[in-house]
């Protein structure tokens, strides 16, 4: 067999592509100055074909039919956090590679350190791999959740080679490494956290998981645009990816999954950060609306989904004359442009000239929404800040709008009127597409509108 030369290859941050030679733009992602330079040993840090353990293997594979495998749903472990199992798509998976991502202080570290607690209560051997705390920085931190079984072990190190030793001897059931940025292969040249030692890693703990049946959680640091760092061929690699949002001074997280080969992407879990660790919220509407202020012009409650879950959200909007040429606009927490789009349609279908107004929205509780169902709620809070008229606290309006003023329907509207009904509202401001399709719910008035002018008759 040839050996590999010794020298220098280029890689692209985003997708992992190699180059021979330095590239302004990636050829395969078309990204503009994504390509890094990295060296490369004389020998691969997977020579030949490797196999689950990362060991050379030489038996043939036997290919299977479809009849032959089964899919028995007891296969997944859960984690004793239903938010958690929600987003997960019911459990952990035996054999997943899963990767969390999330600012640095968002929890993630506390939330795999209690993931670990239950899963060793429930008699599962669990190892915790760090590469950036002590021993007694982790013991610190659990003794803060509560008391831990000796099924679980703890393992400061960065070398993969000494880890897939640890992991093959120990045969744990689960075992997290924090984080994949401080791993290092003694075979690949470059220093930790780089392209080539990021994706060699999680190739040698994807090998891991997948051939002895090992649940493998990775913890990875982002970036400050709020992606993983290193090669996006990462989060290619795993089975799942979930991102911790949320501000760090806020007291709630949320736990979102962007990708997941075993179960939906659209659900999302909810936390709050305790002194006894991150705690479960199994109502997140009542949670986001707690301090809502009563009587003030410009607050509309609204209705977004999260997957399968209906969660209600405060809209706040403040209209004012501005004093400069060019007003300001500034939103927080939906899409800046949609807001702009929104009060374009205000002016030209209903007359409303906020030309010389500077204009805020914000989502509280420093939500992040995109769904086009929260339109009508920030038309009806612009309008009603503009005209200062306060709109009825137990009123909630959902609905999408079009570039003509049209409200158009959204998915799942029987599901947001119950949640709606649920937490004490009695009027309902839907599109009136859906108002003929859903059944009424009891306590709650709905009023179907076919366009923004009949909402904003409302105020």
């Amino acid at each position: 067999m040839a050996k590999a030369k010794t020298g220098t290859v280029f890689y692209c941050q985003n997708c992992g592509h190699e180059s021979s030679k330095w590239l302004g733009q990636c050829p395969a992602c078309k990204e503009w100055n994504s390509m890094v330079e990295e060296r490369v040993g004389g020998r691969s840090a997977f020579p030949g074909r490797t196999g689950a353990a990362g060991v050379g293997v030489r038996g043939a594979a036997r290919p299977a039919s479809l009849s032959e495998v089964s899919i028995r749903e007891d296969e997944r472990m859960s984690t004793h956090m239903a938010e958690l199992d929600r987003v997960l798509g019911g459990g952990i998976v035996p054999g997943s590679l899963t990767l969390v991502g999330g600012d640095p202080g968002i929890g993630k570290s506390t939330l795999l350190l209690q993931v670990c607690r239950h899963m060793a209560a429930d008699g599962r051997k669990v190892l915790y791999i760090s590469g950036e705390e002590s021993l007694r920085q982790i013991k610190i931190r659990a003794n803060r959740l509560g008391e831990f079984s000796d099924n679980l072990k703890l393992l400061c190190e960065t070398n993969l080679e000494v880890i897939g030793d640890v992991i093959r001897n120990m045969m744990p059931d689960m075992a997290v490494v924090d984080s994949i940025q401080t791993m290092y292969h003694e075979e690949v040249s470059s220093a930790p956290g780089s392209v080539s030692q990021v994706r060699e890693s999680t190739n040698l703990l994807l090998q891991l998981a997948k051939g002895l049946g090992v649940s493998v959680f990775i913890v990875g640091h982002v970036t400050k645009e709020g992606t993983v760092a290193g090669p996006r061929v990462l989060e290619h690699m795993v089975d799942t990816v979930l991102y911790f949002e949320g501000d760090r001074h806020a007291s709630y997280r949320i736990l979102r999954g962007v990708k997941n080969r075993f179960g939906s992407t659209d659900e999302i879990g909810v936390f709050e950060m305790k002194e006894e660790g991150l705690v479960e919220v199994p109502n997140p509407s009542e949670f986001m609306l707690s301090g809502k202020p009563e009587g003030a012009s410009g607050s509309v409650v609204s209705c977004s989904m999260e997957g399968t879950r209906p969660m209600l959200l405060e809209i706040q909007a403040l209209v004012c004359r501005s004093s400069f040429g060019i007003p300001r606009r500034q939103a927080i927490g939906t899409d800046f442009n949609r807001v702009n789009l929104l009060m374009a349609v205000l002016e030209k279908r209903l007359g409303v000239q906020m030309s010389d107004c500077d204009a805020y929205v914000n989502l509280a509780g420093g939500l992040r929404i995109q769904e086009p169902a929260i339109d009508l709620g920030i038309a009806m809070a612009v309008v009603s800040s503009f005209r200062n008229r306060v709109i009825d606290d137990r009123l909630i309006a959902f609905g999408e709008v079009g570039l003509s003023g049209e409200v158009r329907g959204v998915s799942m509207a029987q599901q947001r009127l119950a949640e709606a009904a649920k937490l004490g509202f009695t009027t309902c401001v839907m599109p009136r597409v859906d108002s003929e399709r859903i059944r009424p719910a009891e306590g709650i008035k709905v009023i179907g509108v076919q366009n923004v002018r009949d909402a904003i008759d409302l105020i």
